[in-house]
């Protein structure tokens, strides 16, 4: 069976596949000098690095989650991951039925064998919190400086890794009949790639993934593995009104009891620390538009490279690009986004590409949902890959999601006005706006405009 698809890296003997990275796969090495992480240093000496460097400011709330970061690091230090016995048809089937000699002598079966976890296994952490709380720079941190030892190591959007084991179910239900009971073998399979196992975006909003996490949670911990995963909810807000809550219960629970559970939220969002403007965005859509448009995609694109048309299969379906030259692609909007496109689309697209050029996008309110929804899924895609997103737009990044009925209703609920008040926007207008319905939308919105604002920084396109 293929292995894990990660989101940064997969670190193994086995075969590792990149599908988060843009332009292919990263080794380790490269990652980290990337990201100017020394690798034989835990998390607390780097923090204090990049501290005494400016790239990050001394935050005492921030140091002490580093600090946990620091202790688990520790922990793995001496922590020597098992090795993963993979179970077979025999041993998952029920047992013989006793002989009469073996009933007379209390003669028991031999157990089948299992994957024996060190008594000195961490718990993990669940990290959570809200928009700009520093979630990926912890895990960045924490990832990279994982132990030398620990080469089995997988760091993935938690979106991503339920679809590869949906597929790795599908797979073997083909095989075996649709009540094979799959799940042991897949978390065996994935516990054999990932003695540590890091997750971007924790999250339950499927119903088809509330039921089977906790079994296959179950079954990565039986195998030693240790989970790290950053969240925007504490865990008992997962799967808030879901179909079958009650179901999945257990797996919050099970978070709980073997997880330490950590809230990442303080006064500072920092990613909207200010940065100089890199350009990137241009506004609004007239002659000046092309010239903004050419030059990023020449910088973005290889010389050596003609500009043309590419086409890539995914899930058995073409999906055009307009022009790419080496790892840069230029769109329309509409093409991106004007028609049934998946986040499982616009994440093979970075698997492809480091540089997007996106045009004519507008601006969007609550007969465009559609198109508002899926705009933020590809922001999604791009930053979590790392890839240096360029735009003309109608409208200001502020106006995005904003009808002009928002605009001149003007009394609105500022439960959230800190946010926007960081960016430079009135979120009394956006919180409210008509396009978003539900907190996990307007959190989405939320999310999407500070991660616009910090790939528009000149520190982005420079990384």
């Amino acid at each position: 069976m293929a292995s894990l698809a990660t989101q940064t890296t997969t670190t193994t003997a086995a075969e590792s596949v990149d599908v988060g990275g843009v332009g292919g796969a990263f080794s380790m090495q490269q990652q980290q000098q990337q990201d100017g992480v020394d690798p034989g240093i835990g998390p607390l000496v780097q923090y204090d690095a990049w501290v005494r460097k400016g790239k990050l400011r001394d935050d005492a709330y921030q140091r002490g989650i580093v600090k946990s970061l620091q202790s688990l690091h520790d922990q793995l230090s001496h922590y020597n991951p098992p090795t993963v016995v993979h179970p077979t048809l025999e041993s998952l089937a029920p047992p013989p039925r006793k002989s009469f000699l073996d009933s007379l002598f209390g003669r028991e079966p031999p157990p089948p064998p299992k994957t024996l976890v060190p008594e000195n296994i961490p718990k993990g952490l669940y990290l959570f919190g809200d928009v700009g709380s520093g979630k990926t720079m912890l895990m960045d941190m924490f990832y990279n400086t994982l132990p030398h030892h620990i080469t089995s190591r997988t760091r993935i959007h938690f979106h991503h890794f339920m679809q590869d084991v949906h597929k790795r179910l599908h797979r073997l239900k083909l095989q075996h009949g649709p009540d094979f009971d799959a799940i042991p073998f897949v978390g065996a399979d994935i516990a054999q790639n990932a003695a540590v196992l890091c997750f971007d975006e924790f999250q339950c909003t499927d119903v088809a993934d509330a039921m089977i996490l906790r079994r296959l949670l179950e079954s990565l911990m039986s195998h030693g593995v240790v989970m790290v995963a950053t969240s925007n909810r504490h865990p008992d807000e997962l799967y808030r009104n879901g179909i079958q809550r009650e179901s999945f219960l257990p797996c919050i629970a099970l978070l709980k009891q073997d997880l330490v559970v950590i809230n990442l939220d303080s006064p500072t969002d920092y990613r909207r620390v200010p940065r100089p403007p890199s350009g990137v965005y241009h506004y609004p859509l007239n002659p000046a538009s092309q010239d903004h448009v050419n030059k990023w995609f020449n910088y973005l694109a290889d010389p050596r490279d003609p500009p043309s048309p590419r086409v890539h299969q995914i899930w058995g379906r073409d999906v055009k690009v307009p022009k790419a030259s080496g790892t840069a692609a230029q769109f329309d909007f509409m093409d991106l986004c004007g028609s049934a496109t998946s986040a499982a689309d616009y994440l093979e697209l970075c698997r492809h590409y480091r540089g997007f050029v996106v045009t004519g996008v507008p601006g969007m309110d609550h007969k465009s949902r559609d198109l508002a929804r899926r705009f933020i899924t590809l922001i999604d895609a791009i930053y979590e890959s790392k890839a240096k997103l360029i735009l003309t737009m109608a409208v200001p990044m502020q106006q995005l999601f904003v009808s002009d009925d928002d605009i001149k209703a003007g009394e609105l609920d500022s439960s959230m006005r800190s946010l926007m008040d960081d960016l430079g926007m009135d979120m009394k207008m956006l919180k409210n706006s008509s396009i978003f319905s539900g907190e996990e939308e307007r959190f989405a919105f939320a999310r999407a405009l500070s991660r616009l604002t910090e790939m528009g920084s000149v520190q982005w396109i420079e990384s």
